[in-house]
């Protein structure tokens, strides 16, 4: 039988599925975990640590974790939908900034194009200035929002993410309008840190986990967290305390790319309950602060489409959107 180079194509393809099936089959499979952001953010934390703690709780032999930044995930989520389709093995982490960048940045490959797995984390937001900022409260960081928020400037992760929204929300909370927010966004969580240890910035917006090193070295002020009420062991008030009414919270999950098979999404839901209910990942939200807000399945679905739902309709509220 002559075989063309088309029939060639199929069969390298098909034996390099069968191959990643029965790797993922294995009592430990080898992963590669994408982090869709440049090192030391959220993303690449979330990557990281899920990578680490599978392989110590010995629920993977080995856990690669590549970066693909820019745009807030959206280059990541279209290379790993078209790059990682029907392979069980590849996994990415994604989340609420992921949401806002799509709508934001009118991305043509959306979360509907993934297979959610499990939500892992939540963080709430923290709003920080440098110690040596003349601003020393959260009171009066609104009054100058209040008097002329284009010359706020705020320092946070990608265009349209949670820290985007944070600003925007808290801008218009204070009665200013929420159009002229001054936010510059940033591909990763410590380009952001830069440039507000640096200076270069008024305030900066980030999950407080992403904070707590440089508050307690002594380097940055927090003002205040997004959180309904103050959190143990957090020297600081709740925007609610200031008389702005929000709450916010950051949550992280895990996706497989598009077209794996029902019994290959079962199998790795099932290795993420065994992940969160093990010793590694408990040290690992301890270690980070982060707050356990497990969910998977037909409600984990469902709970993506009611946030982008949501998140829709508050950007185009704050006028990021139209």
């Amino acid at each position: 039988m002559t075989l063309t180079r088309r029939t060639l194509a199929g069969l390298v393809l098909a034996a390099s599925a069968a191959l990643s099936s029965a790797a993922f089959a294995q009592q430990a499979p080898s992963l590669k975990i994408m982090a869709p952001a440049a090192p030391g953010g959220g993303w690449d934390q979330t990557a990281r640590s899920v990578g680490q703690a599978l392989t110590d709780a010995g629920l993977a032999s080995s856990a690669q974790v590549t970066n693909v930044p820019g745009a807030g995930g959206t280059i990541g989520i279209a290379q790993f939908v078209n790059g990682a389709k029907g392979d069980p093995t590849q996994l990415m982490a994604s989340g609420y900034v992921m949401v806002g960048a799509i709508i934001t940045n009118k991305a043509p490959v959306t979360l509907d194009r993934v297979t959610p797995i499990a939500r892992l984390t939540g963080e709430w937001q923290a709003i920080a200035v440098p110690t040596n900022s003349p601003v020393k409260s959260m009171k009066e960081l609104a009054e100058m929002i209040k008097a002329d928020p284009s010359k706020v400037t705020w320092a946070g992760g990608s265009a349209g993410g949670p820290d985007h929204i944070l600003a925007a929300l808290i801008t218009k909370n204070v009665g200013a309008d929420p159009t002229k927010t001054n936010y510059i966004a940033f591909s990763g969580g410590g380009e952001s840190l830069g440039a507000l240890l640096g200076g270069k910035v008024t305030a900066g917006i980030n999950s407080l986990g992403e904070f707590m090193s440089q508050i307690k070295a002594g380097k940055l002020r927090l003002l205040a967290v997004s959180s309904p009420e103050r959190l143990p062991g957090v020297e600081a008030p709740t925007l609610k305390e200031n008389g702005i009414d929000l709450e916010l919270s950051n949550w992280r999950m895990i996706v497989a790319p598009p077209g794996i098979s029902a019994e290959e999404r079962a199998s790795l839901t099932k290795m993420f309950k065994n992940l969160v209910e093990s010793n590694a990942w408990k040290k690992v939200l301890e270690t980070r602060g982060w707050e356990n807000i497990f969910l998977a399945g037909p409600a984990l679905d469902e709970f993506v489409k009611n946030e982008q739902a949501r998140t829709a309709a508050v950007l185009k509220d704050v006028g990021l959107t139209k």
